[in-house]
């Protein structure tokens, strides 16, 4: 997820961004009502952002004004389970409800072999004691005061992002293909966990190899089929590919991932790169699924592996994923024809329907503007529930989380005010992990680096 680029000069934006002169002015086609169709945000829209962003005077987040934020925790800082220190490199997150009104957040921490803090390795909660990654896991009061955290899984690497389930767990990813023996590692890594937050011990770290071993990003659960969309975060040609598991358990429940399945890949006839799509609202029926021949990949990487004459369907960076209505949507973060993609965009939202095995091309971003959203690029994207999207940017410059609203107005809801570099030349730390409280009061919010996680309160609902 944290794959930055880094220009020859700087931008537009990032020259305005350094002055504070920064107006969002972010070029996509799309329909945002469609987007939204059939879901709850659907009925209470924004049509308007909450203001210009007030500097904040302690240097972490700008807000809007009549927004405040919480700290909740911050890399380096004791674990309060006393496990060990917080851990670096704050990413993919949920917030799933708990008993008398509790939340709890469940945290992925994407670290390598190099991390500063790596995840503390626990007794029964330790995949392979040479993995830094893992997931930590928060209990806040029903007022957002945090009553514990500790480790959930530990020994695992590179947790990017995951996705909950409709039964309360999160499915957190390995974006790495490395095998045992590679950077120190024991065991393979590249397989979904999944984490039970209010009790690690449950679920322990049992890898669900049937869903397959590569690059993985994020997941979206079908509450009503049970079905597992994937997808593969791979930057580097051959591209990514979109996934579905169809698991033998499919009535779902804690568990039952474990019971095994079937993973396919998506096949859209005549479309070997996503990314040569440039028109919104362009529509593909009959989407095939074929299966993937060794999920393991236990000599060659799937992307790599023979889907048949036909071929597969690939795509740049596929990151984002969630479950809207009836349909499954997945993010595009970008695509440059100097990398080996069919053509450039600065970020595409894609939609699937399973009942009619339709892909739609929902949202394009860019490039035809200097200032743009991306770069410069979507990530983490979620839906509010007081109406629209949030868009955690990872790029280069000043890093935000937007909010796109139904007519397509695209506001800065957060800016990371926390300099890594100097004042002349400036650095900051994307954010990771956008979700609400189950409740809809609160925004939650990661700071990749320095890993810091945010609960943000204010007019939602305005």
């Amino acid at each position: 997820m944290s794959e930055n680029t880094t220009a020859g000069r700087p931008s537009r934006r990032q020259l305005l961004s350094r002055t504070g002169a920064l107006g969002v002015s972010i070029a996509f086609a799309g329909n945002l009502t469609e987007l939204f169709a059939g879901t709850a945000a659907a009925q209470n829209l924004g049509h308007t952002g909450y203001g210009p962003l007030v500097p904040d005077p302690k240097g972490l987040l700008d807000l809007p004004e009549g927004f405040r934020y919480r700290v909740l925790s911050r890399e380096g800082e004791p674990l309060r389970s006393g496990e060990g220190p917080v851990p670096s490199n704050h990413d993919g997150m949920t917030a799933l409800p708990g008993r008398n009104g509790r939340v709890h957040l469940v945290r992925n921490h994407e670290n390598r072999p190099t991390a500063r803090f790596p995840v503390p390795t626990v007794p029964g909660l330790t995949y392979d004691p040479a993995g830094k990654g893992g997931c930590t896991a928060l209990t806040l009061d029903r007022r957002g005061h945090v009553l514990s955290e500790r480790v959930a899984i530990a020994g695992t690497a590179v947790n990017c992002a995951g996705g909950p389930t409709p039964w309360g767990t999160w499915l957190t990813c390995e974006e790495t293909e490395d095998k045992a023996g590679t950077n120190g590692y024991t065991k393979d890594h590249g397989f979904i966990f999944e984490v039970d937050p209010a009790n690690p011990y449950r679920s322990s770290a049992v890898p669900l190899t049937a869903m397959g071993r590569f690059q993985h990003e994020a997941i979206a659960v079908d509450p009503r089929r049970g079905i597992v969309y994937e997808t593969e975060d791979a930057f580097q040609k051959p591209f990514g590919l979109f996934y579905r598991f169809l698991p033998h358990a499919p009535h779902g429940g804690f568990g039952s991932l474990r019971a095994g399945g079937r993973l396919q890949a998506m096949r859209v006839p005549g479309v070997p790169d996503l990314s040569s799509i440039q028109e919104t609202g362009a529509s593909f029926g009959d989407v095939e699924w074929v299966d993937v021949p060794d999920p393991l990949a236990a000599q060659t990487p799937i992307r790599l592996q023979d889907f048949g004459p036909k071929g597969i369907t690939h795509a740049q960076k596929l990151e984002g994923c969630y479950w809207g209505g009836r349909c499954v949507y997945f993010v595009s973060s970008f695509a440059r024809s100097a990398e080996g993609s069919a053509a450039d965009h600065y970020g595409q939202i894609w939609r699937y329907d399973p009942a009619a095995r339709r892909l739609t091309l929902v949202i394009v971003f860019g490039p035809d503007t200097d200032v743009q959203l991306p770069g410069e690029s979507p990530d983490n994207i979620c839906l509010a529930p007081s109406g629209g999207l949030m868009v955690c940017e990872d790029g280069n410059g000043a890093q935000h989380v937007y909010g796109v609203t139904r007519g397509g107005e695209v506001y800065a809801m957060a800016r990371n005010a926390q300099n890594l570099g100097t004042p002349q030349e400036p650095e900051w730390g994307e954010f990771a992990g956008v979700t609400f409280s189950p409740d809809g009061g609160t925004m939650y919010v990661n700071c990749y680096t320095p890993g810091t996680t945010f609960a943000v309160t204010g007019p939602w609902r305005r």
